[in-house]
């Protein structure tokens, strides 16, 4: 049977009207199935099945262009993810104590020191020379802050 012949049989056929009671069981069923609408004392609770099949729907229509092109781009990102995380070093970084410095460095830096003031002059060494902290007793910094 050719398609223009099943078109041109059913043109010929005569609609049929859906009986009475089956317009009103489906109308029925329909009320039930709808989801409350924000209103007083009312939530907008809607169940986990809608929310999913809204979720469907609304992913199918972003990725439906190119569903293997984002789903190659998904599992890139799950291969990145998965390196990073297996090697990521899990073991505890504890503070290690600084070793004091060895006697030839603390040689040294004083020759540095004694060269750098022999280059800038006395006087200006001083000015040069880091800022000296002298601890204070409690009570001393206390009025300085106050002040």
């Amino acid at each position: 049977m050719k398609l223009e012949d099943f078109e041109q049989r059913l043109q010929r056929q005569a609609l049929r009207q859906i009986p009475t009671g089956w317009r009103a069981e489906i109308l029925s069923a329909a009320r039930v199935v709808e989801t409350p609408r924000c209103g007083v004392g009312q939530r907008n609770a809607l169940s986990l099945p809608a929310i999913l099949s809204i979720l469907n729907r609304q992913l199918s229509s972003l990725l439906w262009p190119h569903p293997k092109a984002w789903a190659g781009l998904a599992a890139v990102w799950i291969l990145i993810f998965a390196v990073d995380f297996s090697t990521r070093d899990t073991t505890p970084i504890l503070a290690e104590k600084a070793a004091p410095p060895s006697p030839e460095v603390v040689a040294e830096l004083k020759l540095q020191r004694r060269m750098l003031a022999e280059l800038i002059g006395a006087s200006q060494a001083r000015e040069a020379g880091l800022p000296g902290f002298l601890p204070q007793p409690r009570s001393k910094r206390v009025e300085i802050l106050m002040t």
